[in-house]
Formats: structure tokens, sequence, C-alpha cells
């Protein structure tokens, strides 16, 4: 199993959106598509996440793994 950075959520009040990192550069997203269709996961590249929710991550990550996290996701 790879090795985890950090998990960061940007979850709203209703839906859950949570992004794993992991060392070998893979992001798992876990999130809720609506109340009945929860927990749903994706294997995501850095392409295919918005840059709204880039700025979500970065905000949202702790400052120790902030660096890191903005390599994996070709963060500016």
């Amino acid at each position: 199993m790879e090795k985890e950075i950090c998990k960061v959520s940007i979850s709203t009040s209703f839906l859950g959106d949570e992004y794993t990192f992991y060392e070998n550069d893979k992001i798992k997203r876990v999130y809720d598509n609506n109340s009945l269709s929860s927990d749903v996961t994706e294997w995501l590249e850095p392409k295919q996440i918005s840059k709204q929710n880039k700025d979500k991550i970065i905000r949202k990550c702790p400052e120790e793994f902030k660096e890191r996290v903005m390599l994996i996701l070709d963060y500016p």
C-alpha cells in the first residue's frame, strides 16, 4: 500500500469531499454525490482537479504538508 502524506477535506455542510495524497504522487478522492450516493472513490490526476478545488485544498492543507501537496497538484 502507498504511504499516505495527508488527507484534506473540502466538504460542504451536506456532502463529503476528501482528498488523500500519497508519496507516489497518487491522489484519491472520496466524496458524496448526493445523500443517496455517498463514499464514491476515484483516483485522480492533477489535471482532473479544478483550479477552484486546488485552491480549497491548499488553503485547508496542514502547513507541514503544503509544499509537497502543491508539487503533487502541480499548483502554481
